[in-house]
């Protein structure tokens, strides 16, 4: 998959190999993890496996989480993007929003632009009908930027013994 999208500030494209530092730096962090089960990444070699995971979605599905890549530096920041979900939550199959990005660039509005072009790429290119997404009860940040982008919570519930919100989004034409 040769995938490229541009925001104001930053490329969206795919997963490669030559990203496994900047994931490593971004998900071996305990922080980044706090709302995700807390289980940091270990190795590289872990890394190596989500980027194979991702790729495998392109190829499965036609989408997949893209790199968030400065488009003035050229760094790695993290990712944003859409998923296909077949088997997760009390959903069997729904298009997941998501975005996760290393710390030091948390609070710079990233992840919203980068979710906008996410958003608008899932409902006018792959005419998808609804949008989800989940956050973590406390992860405020993350609730913030679902609701600014017009989701609605629909829900509260336990994910791996974790209180989290489930939020829609229907397209609106």
């Amino acid at each position: 998959m040769n995938f490229h999208i541009e925001t104001e500030r930053f490329i969206l494209r795919e997963f490669r190999e030559t990203d496994v530092d900047d994931l490593f730096e971004m998900d071996s962090d305990p922080e980044v993890h706090r709302y995700l089960g807390n289980q940091p990444l270990k190795s590289k070699d872990q890394v190596f496996e989500y980027i194979g995971a991702v790729q495998q979605q392109y190829k499965d599905f036609g989408i997949g989480r893209w790199i968030v890549e400065d488009m003035k530096t050229k760094e790695c920041l993290g990712w944003s993007g859409l998923k296909y979900e077949t088997s997760h939550i009390d959903q069997s199959k729904y298009y997941d929003l998501g975005y996760r990005l290393k710390r030091k660039h948390w609070g710079k509005g990233i992840a919203t632009e980068t979710s906008e072009a996410a958003l608008d790429f899932g409902f006018h290119c792959l005419h998808i009908k609804k949008i989800c997404g989940v956050a973590h009860v406390d992860n405020i940040a993350s609730n913030h930027v679902l609701q600014k982008l017009g989701f609605t919570q629909t829900k509260d519930f336990l994910y791996e013994q974790e209180p989290c919100h489930w939020y829609e989004l229907d397209r609106k034409f």
